[in-house]
């Protein structure tokens, strides 16, 4: 089968009530487990990479491995670029043969975010390549998430249906309560989700394809084997999975993993590498590492996305 963007998979997926995962990976290996997981569930998948992780791998590498991986997983699967902060970069990225790009001017003042996303939309859409947008401030490490703010640094309802018409968007990345990284939430403080600004959004935008980042939910066991091998992550909060599998049911159609994909693959690589000190072949460790990925990635498909069965 070949790469494919996304429009399809959104338009299943919101008549479907469940949500396509966007697995973003740092290396080959990563993402060979991801489209493993992805294959043995049956599902559609979107493999996403950062602009650190293209620095890492180069554009180039990413369409011909994902070529390669399309014609014998069979099922359909999108490359898109994470968070491009310039139009530049998703212009290189679609020159290179993704076929989604996410243009990130969420950080600029409203007029210059759609200014800069327009522009991503005309170059890409000339070229049958798919463009997300954001709108809201999605939380990082170092940000605190104030889920009483009515609105806050939230996505405001009243500025969807302006800015998607304006740029031509095909998905809108919105903030809801997400958070980038492993450390979302505070020590005793509760996750939360705003599912009121989600269901003001889906009613200003029926049918439109909503996106969640930052949203790893960093499973205990994956934790406590990174921990057990030398990792320090003690603290590590994510979103409870019953909140995502909520969020997929209405209009959210991609939910982004980058934080619960890293701790698999290094807390797996650091147990074998503990347990075969005087083993030097690679595959000893990585094989079981990739391994690992694509077992959660078919859980998160089956469990969270609702995605299992649908490729």
């Amino acid at each position: 089968m070949a790469l494919t963007t996304t429009k399809e998979m959104f338009k299943k997926a919101y008549e479907g009530g469940y949500a396509i995962g966007a697995f973003n990976v740092d290396n080959i290996d990563v993402m060979q487990g991801v489209l493993a997981g992805a294959a043995g569930a049956r599902s559609p998948v979107i493999v996403a990479f950062s602009e650190g992780a293209l620095k890492f791998i180069h554009p180039a590498y990413v369409r011909a491995a994902a070529e390669a991986a399309a014609k014998e997983c069979d099922i359909p699967i999108a490359i898109h670029l994470d968070h491009g902060k310039s139009p530049e970069l998703c212009r290189a990225c679609v020159d290179n043969g993704f076929t989604s790009v996410m243009i990130d001017a969420s950080a600029q003042e409203f007029e210059q975010n759609i200014a800069l996303t327009k522009e991503v939309v005309a170059y890409a859409h000339d070229r049958g390549v798919v463009v997300e947008g954001e709108l809201g401030a999605i939380a990082g490490i170092e940000d605190d998430i104030n889920v009483d703010d009515k609105y806050g640094r939230f996505t405001h309802p009243d500025d969807v249906i302006e800015f998607v018409s304006r740029t031509g968007i095909d998905s809108l990345a919105i903030a809801i309560g997400t958070a980038h990284g492993a450390y979302k939430f505070k020590p005793g403080q509760k996750p939360q989700l705003r599912f009121d600004i989600l269901e003001e959004i889906q009613q200003k935008l029926p049918g439109f394809p909503l996106v969640l980042h930052g949203a790893s939910s960093v499973p205990r066991d994956r934790l406590d084997i990174f921990n057990k091998y030398g990792g320090q992550m003690p603290e590590a909060i994510g979103i409870p999975e019953e909140m995502l599998r909520r969020a997929a049911s209405m209009a959210v159609c991609k939910i982004n993993v980058g934080t619960d994909i890293r701790v698999c693959y290094f807390g797996e690589l650091r147990r074998r590498l503990a347990e075969n000190p005087s083993k030097f072949d690679g595959r000893t460790f990585l094989g079981p590492a990739r391994d690992a990925v694509a077992e959660m990635v078919a859980d998160k498909i089956t469990n969270v996305m609702g995605s299992a069965g649908k490729a």
